[in-house]
């Protein structure tokens, strides 16, 4: 801008009108793009989020304290550090505590936010509000140990942080939407674990490819859900910083209850829509086009949503196609749009388009600045006390002199000079001791500041270390990564769906929600997928010994052959039911191998058999993937378990064992996106494989057996088996002795009962509780005491009544019973032999058949 005038002199100064306004306007922009406007790329907040967040920190609104009046904070922003207006500020406080506008909230509210229908927040005298757990942690805890720089407020009245120490990258946690001076800023949210999962990647490896980097983070999460239907237009963003992503919401075709003539209705149930989209206004919008004649086939329209979700009920005419209805919303209404990502961020003062590779690294560099600072500040702090203390120490041990200092002194000042000159001090040293109470010179006291000073020693040369390696630094640095993925993460929202976007909208570019030509009916037709069947059909699906599945309609189930036999035998190559589910055909299954991978197939793809049909072999129903990893090997070696997916799966995890007795607890929120090329469920050494799986949940228990006839049980929770990713190997289940091995693992409850088998044919059955309950990596609990010097454990199952148990011979025969006619016995007892075995016999497998 001009030079200000001195108008009291009466100077003049001449400018040509073009180039006043070309340099007022440049200043204008920039302060409009690096002050206001576009998100700093290290913490990922603009000023006036940085600043609200740094308000309530400074007035101690922890997640452990109180609400406080929204107006109060409003205040403290307004007045300290944000000289603008007050409806701004609370604008941008109040999209912070939306759920529905944040992917992971900064903020947690106390009153009314607005909702999905774009009603208002109240006003802030209303409103209360204190800090998110994950903005308090992983964001302002360390903002006060010199990790970042601060600068004066507007007045020079106080002190602000130019930015804040973030440890985790909000900027595409959360997103960012802004509208700058000739350039905008549109970056969608992300999931938490996956995002950690590319930056712990990149911190192994720089040099990581694109496409890995993709697979770890595969597309954007979105607070409101719905499904990505196409991923061109990710890699465009990821890999360019720009890119135009599809987005539809979720929409499922159901029966509802019609009136008197007719009794059902076929009905599109929409559940979630796409980011930004507002209900209310989606609604009217339907009924416009309904009422206008643009949009045939629709009966009824209403709102049924409630606190437990999203619930818009599109009743359809009696002649009309659902998918073609379908087709017709997403093609004229934002149940389908584009979502425009523009990866804009000011990077060293300066805007910058960044790829997804760029965007991590800018963080990951800052986070080392960070922890180097960090570091650098309590490796100070300690050095400076440490000298303290060994000034005291010295003062201590020599007593007698320090004595004599303060006697004859005649005032401080000249003692403190004694003791500088004396007993070789420091300034600093010598104002302690002077400062030192009497209490200071008993025993205790010397032992306290020895260990004071033993604890600073150690903890000089571990920020050494850090400091002096960087390969510390960063495992440092990914350490702290894992600890707030684990607090922090939750399952994705957003659905994948590759390949199942029209031609007409993978084509469109910008962050316009552009629609194609309505098409004509015959072009309508969906893929399957989005379109499931009315209502899902009652269905059992049976798995045999020989790793055979087949289907049957409900109470269409035939008594197998097997259970009709006599109690002592089988024919030698029979196969028989394992296990017999009732499900639906909607419901997914899962196959776990003894690779540690895991597989989905779908019910309804299994095909229906008679009580007759042997059915169809597993892995002929599975993708090309797990046939190519099944190559070489028997059927009885394809699979290690199998489960239905539940459908509420937050609370339901899995416990796997493997041969080596690495044993852990994985969150089915891992097979959200399971797909037919399979995920790794447990990294495996070249020896070893997977044993052992089986659902659980927490404050279930989990018992394992080892062949010397010892039983470990201890409970599913946090400390005892915590939660891991699909990366990491497990934790050692038990201590094995030489020449033991592991014959069993089962969960169960409390009040469950154990069964157990010895080679040579006994058995018996066993409370659980009267195996001790102890913890994870311990030896256990002699729990068969047997009868005969070479025989050993061979089988444990928890006993479900009317089951039967199938054991295999060294002789390829099979021999059954059923396991209510085990009796109970206790741990010190051996049970009773209930298999006649021939000579040299021995049973080596137990299989339990429900």
């Amino acid at each position: 801008m001009a030079k200000q005038l001195n108008l009291l002199s009466g100077q003049v100064i001449s400018t040509a009108l073009h180039a006043e306004m070309q340099q007022s306007y440049l200043e204008y922009a920039m302060s409009v793009i690096v002050g206001r406007a576009l998100p700093d790329v290290r913490d990922g907040l603009k000023p006036v989020h940085r600043r609200i967040l740094y308000a309530m920190h400074e007035l101690g609104l922890t997640p452990d304290r109180p609400y406080r009046k929204c107006a109060r904070v409003v205040g403290d922003v307004l007045g300290k550090y944000h000289p603008h207006g007050d409806q701004s500020v609370y604008d941008a406080l109040v999209r912070m505590v939306q759920e529905f506008s944040s992917r992971y909230p900064l903020l947690a509210g106390h009153g009314n936010f607005g909702s999905v229908d774009n009603d208002p927040a109240a006003a802030m005298r209303y409103t209360e509000t204190r800090l998110a757990s994950i903005a308090h942690e992983a964001m302002l805890t360390q903002v006060g140990d010199a990790t970042v720089d601060f600068t004066a407020n507007f007045d020079s009245s106080q002190q602000e942080p130019t930015v804040l120490p973030a440890q985790l990258p909000f900027l595409l946690l959360n997103g960012c939407t802004g509208i700058a001076v000739g350039m905008a800023t549109n970056i969608p949210p992300h999931n938490l674990g996956e995002v950690v999962d590319g930056l712990i990647a990149l911190t192994e490896n720089p040099e990581l490819s694109d496409q890995k980097l993709l697979e770890l983070i595969p597309g954007p999460d979105f607070p409101t859900g719905g499904e990505i239907i196409a991923t061109e237009g990710i890699i465009d963003a990821y890999t360019k910083g720009r890119g135009s992503i599809a987005v539809r919401g979720v929409v499922r075709v159901e029966e509802v209850p019609g009136n008197r003539k007719i009794r059902t209705k076929t009905a599109l149930v929409v559940t979630e829509f796409p980011f930004q989209v507002n209900k209310a206004a989606w609604i009217e919008k339907v009924a416009d086009l309904v009422n206008a004649g643009r949009l045939d086939g629709i009966a009824d329209l209403r709102d049924e949503s409630d606190r437990e979700g999203i619930r818009v009920v599109v009743e359809l005419k009696r002649e009309s196609n659902p998918e073609a209805v379908l087709a017709r919303l997403y093609q004229q209404t934002d149940l389908q749009s584009n979502f425009g990502a523009i990866l804009l961020a000011i990077v060293n003062g300066q805007p910058r388009q960044l790829t997804l590779r760029q965007l991590l690294q800018e963080f990951l560099h800052f986070r080392e600045v960070t922890l180097t600072r960090r570091y650098n500040y309590e490796l100070e702090v300690a050095q400076r006390r440490c000298h303290i203390v060994q000034g005291l120490m010295l003062a201590l041990t020599n007593l007698d002199v320090a004595i004599d200092i303060l006697r004859n002194a005649p005032d401080g000042t000249t003692a403190k000079a004694n003791f500088q000159v004396r007993l070789n001090l420091t300034e600093s040293q010598a104002d302690a001791i002077l400062s030192m109470p009497m209490r200071r010179l008993t025993g205790l006291e010397r032992q306290n500041l020895q260990s004071e000073l033993d604890e600073l020693m150690v903890k000089i040369q571990e920020l050494q270390r850090l400091l002096g390696d960087r390969h510390e630094l960063l495992k440092a640095l990914k350490k702290e990564f894992r600890s707030l993925k684990r607090k922090h993460t939750d399952p994705r929202r957003t659905k994948l769906i590759n390949g199942l976007a029209p031609a007409a909208n993978s084509e469109q570019k910008g962050s316009g929600k552009q629609k194609s030509p309505l098409p004509s009916d015959t072009e309508l037709t969906a893929p399957p997928t989005l379109f499931p069947l009315p209502q899902a059909e009652e269905t059992i699906v049976e798995f045999t010994h020989k790793h055979y599945v087949r289907r049957l309609p409900t109470g269409d189930r035939s008594r197998p052959k097997s259970r009709e036999k006599s109690l002592q035998a089988l024919e030698k190559n029979e196969d028989f039911i394992v296990t017999a589910t009732p499900t639906k055909t909607d419901r997914n299954l899962v196959i776990l191998t003894p690779s540690g991978k895991a597989y989905p197939l779908k019910v309804s793809d299994i095909p229906t058999s008679s009580g007759r049909d042997r059915g169809t072999p597993i892995v002929s129903l599975l993708s090309p993937s797990a046939t190519k990893e099944s190559a070489g090997r028997t059927l009885s070696e394809l699979t290690v378990a199998h489960f239905i997916l539940p459908e509420n799966s937050e609370a339901t995890d899995l416990v796997t064992l493997t041969d080596q007795g690495k044993i852990k607890r994985l969150p089915l929120s891992e097979f959200a996106d399971l797909t037919n090329r399979g995920v790794t469920l447990v990294k495996l050494k070249e020896d070893d494989r997977l044993r052992w799986a089986s659902l659980t949940k927490v404050g279930e228990q989990v018992a394992i057996a080892t062949t010397g006839g010892r039983v470990l049980r201890f409970e599913v929770n946090d400390e005892q088996l915590p939660p891991m990713g699909r990366a990491a190997q497990g934790s050692q289940a038990t201590r094995l002795r030489k020449q033991e091995d592991l014959v069993g693992c089962v969960t169960l409850d409390p009040d469950d009962s154990l069964v157990l088998f010895s080679e040579l044919g006994w058995a018996k059955r066993m409370p659980a509780g009267s195996v001790r309950l102890t913890n994870r990596g311990e030896i256990g609990t002699q729990a068969f005491r047997f009868a005969e010097p070479k025989d050993t454990l061979v089988g444990l199952l928890r006993f479900v009544p009317g089951s039967d148990v199938k054991l295999l011979t060294n002789t390829g025969r099979f021999v059954r019973s059923a396991t209510d006619a085990i009796a109970f016995w206790g741990k010190d007892a051996p049970g009773e032999r209930v298999f006649d075995l021939n000579p040299g016999e021995k049973i080596i497998k137990v299989i339990s058949c429900q």
